[in-house]
């Protein structure tokens, strides 16, 4: 992590941290509900 966010910041790509940061959230939010009641909604979104 520290190596991708140390080329972002010296190739000067800001645009890519939101994207980075929602494919993050979203695999924590798929791990964490792959445990739980909620697996059967989750996955038809994917």
């Amino acid at each position: 992590m520290k190596e991708l966010f140390s080329y972002l910041w010296q190739k000067k790509k800001f645009w890519l941290l939101p994207v980075i940061i929602i494919l993050v959230v979203i695999g924590f939010l798929s791990i964490v509900a792959a445990s739980s009641a909620l697996s059967p909604f989750v996955y038809p979104l994917f």
